[in-house]
């Protein structure tokens, strides 16, 4: 890989992870979800004109918008209204290695590798650390919603192999027009009405920078940077560097938040990120037979 890659790599995962940190700052004064669709709003217009529309059906379009702005982000920045400290919410995102085995045996007939199962139980140990040592670092309802947004983000890389685009930025772009709608409706539905109409008094400063953060460097930014990397490198290449967004996630807890890092958030840290890293390796079935004594 290249210097100057790798340095901007390094520096697109502090952007990620520190993105964890800006949610907070704008869930202080917006309803979590109202915040996610000006987001999304504001990463879609007005680029979306500039940009063609990629030559897939529409239904993928739909389902990665409501899976990546709705399934993810909009129940990971409930996760952190929820009281779930930046850090951790950040870690229990990568438990999607768990969700890809199933989601991968069950819906694309892929082969149950040694090495995916090992990592997953890896990183299933590392969530039963957290559960635990209930500190409050994870509240019960932050816990299930994070969890759920990490099988979303599976169930995103399962969309777009089904559409079979090329074209994986401007797919990500004209999908997030489908995620600001369903959002609003979501935060009616569950908050009220109000959520909506009392917005322009909670559009604080801070609110402000949090939405057009999110929307041009972290999502517009970002992830045109990281489909060129796909592109130029291998996945297994990237996999281990896409890990430093947990090491900057709680980093931007600490440095920010005043957020407190124990023991046990350190040990389940290594066996999760390390379950990830399991998962990418090459380990066969044979491998793991003890050989016969000569």
């Amino acid at each position: 890989m290249k210097r100057l890659d790798a340095v901007l790599l390094v520096l697109l995962m502090a952007l990620w992870g520190f993105n964890f940190s800006i949610i907070k700052l704008g869930v202080n004064s917006v309803n979590p979800l109202v915040l996610t669709a000006l987001r999304f709003s504001f990463a879609v217009f007005p680029v979306i004109f500039f940009i063609p529309r990629p030559a897939v059906q529409w239904r993928y379009l739909v389902m990665y918008g409501l899976s990546f702005g709705v399934g993810v982000w909009g129940l990971t920045t409930l996760a952190v209204h929820a009281g779930n400290s930046l850090g951790m919410t950040s870690l229990l995102l990568d438990m999607s290695v768990v969700s890809a085995l199933l989601l991968g045996w069950l819906v694309l007939k892929e082969t149950i590798t040694a090495a995916k199962l090992i990592g997953s139980a890896t990183a299933l140990l590392g969530l039963a650390v957290i559960i635990y040592f209930d500190d409050g670092m994870v509240t019960p309802l932050g816990l299930v919603l994070v969890l759920a947004a990490s099988t979303f983000w599976t169930v995103n890389n399962l969309i777009v192999k089904l559409s079979g685009t090329r074209s994986v930025f401007a797919f990500n772009v004209w999908s997030m027009l489908f995620a600001p709608v369903p959002l609003l409706v979501l935060a009616v539905v569950i908050y009220g009405p109000e959520v909506v109409l009392h917005l322009p008094q909670q559009m604080t400063a801070g609110a402000w920078f949090s939405a057009l953060f999110q929307a041009y460097p972290t999502t517009l930014l970002g992830y045109w940077f990281w489909n060129k990397m796909i592109v130029r490198y291998s996945i297994s290449l990237l996999a281990p560097i896409n890990l430093l967004v947990v090491v900057f996630g709680i980093l931007g807890g600490v440095l920010f938040w005043g957020e407190v890092i124990e023991w046990p958030h350190v040990v389940a840290t290594v066996l999760i990120l390390g379950g990830i890293l399991i998962s990418q390796m090459n380990i066969r079935w044979a491998m793991l037979r003890a050989k016969p004594v000569a």
